[in-house]
C-alpha cells in the first residue's frame, strides 16, 4: 500500500493476477480515505454518483475524467446522465479490487472538487 503517499498524489502500476487482488481488510483500510465511495457487487468494485448542475458539467468531468484514466491507464466504467456520472471502478487483470482502483477513486473525487 502507499502509506506513505496519499491515494491522489500516488500513480497507478501494472497489477496482473490474484496476488495483487485487495483483501477485506485492506479494503475497509482504504474505504474511509474515499468518503462516498461505495462497495458493490459483493466486494468486487467500488462506485460512485458525482452529481452536477448541467450536462455540460457533466460531460467537463467525464472528459476530464478520461484523460485521467489515460495517464493512469486504469479505466473506469462510467454511466453518464444528464447531471450526473456514475463511476464504478475494479482491476479485471486482479478479479476484484486493487489500490489502483482507490488512487483512481481519490483522483476522481479531487477533480470534482
Amino acid at each position: 500500500m502507499s502509506d506513505m503517499i496519499p491515494l491522489v498524489q500516488a500513480h497507478c502500476c501494472a497489477r496482473v493476477g490474484a496476488s495483487h487482488r485487495l483483501s477485506e481488510a485492506d479494503v475497509r483500510d482504504l474505504l474511509p480515505q474515499v468518503p462516498g465511495w461505495e462497495l458493490v457487487e459483493d466486494g468486487h468494485a467500488i462506485n460512485k454518483t458525482f452529481q452536477f448542475e448541467d450536462y455540460y458539467r457533466t460531460m467537463a468531468f467525464v472528459n476530464a475524467l478520461a484523460h485521467i484514466a489515460h495517464r493512469e491507464d486504469h479505466h473506469p466504467d462510467l454511466s453518464v446522465h444528464y447531471n450526473r456520472c456514475v463511476v464504478r471502478y475494479s482491476t479485471h487483470d486482479v478479479g476484484g479490487l486493487s489500490e489502483n482502483d482507490f488512487i483512481c477513486a481519490a483522483k476522481a473525487d479531487a477533480l470534482a472538487e
